[in-house]
């Protein structure tokens, strides 16, 4: 297993102050998530909106289970059963990414609440900040450390 960065542990982000961090929450930079997922049985769930998952793009064999989804957002009733249902044991390590990972540390946190054993984020999720012209994937994350990703 990697070793695992985790600037933030037990503190609340400053990119997302409304997201306290469970401090059993793991944090992981993107490479080394995708050290994570490709060399471990860990389960990589992408909790983006179906819509932000197959057009803007994800890393290849993440499994899409929406934290909130359209068309109005609402969180996602069945998001523990689903997790459940894809990792199949509250045992088994979960890695979360969202788009600039703030919605991650919120389903991080639930996932925890409900039981599961080794749950973790990914800092700067898949698209990252937005630079001073408000794009994403040009100051950090996913795509941005030139990590593998799929479009369709």
């Amino acid at each position: 297993m990697p070793e695992i960065s985790d600037p933030h542990h037990g503190s609340s982000l400053p990119s997302a102050p409304h997201s306290p961090v469970d401090p059993r929450l793991g944090m992981l930079m993107p490479a080394e998530a995708h050290e994570l997922v490709t060399t471990t049985d860990a389960a990589f769930i992408d909790i983006r909106s179906e819509v932000e998952h197959f057009f803007i793009g994800s890393p290849p064999g993440v499994i899409n289970i929406p934290w909130q989804d359209a068309p109005d957002f609402e969180l996602n009733p069945r998001f523990v059963q689903e997790v459940m249902q894809a990792v199949k044991s509250k045992t088994r390590s979960v890695v979360l990414i969202c788009r600039s990972g703030h919605r991650s540390i919120d389903a991080g946190n639930r996932l925890l609440q409900e039981g599961f054993q080794s749950v973790y984020h990914v800092l700067e999720g898949f698209e990252g900040d937005r630079d001073e012209h408000h794009h994403r994937s040009s100051v950090n994350g996913w795509r941005f450390r030139g990590l593998p990703w799929v479009q369709c």
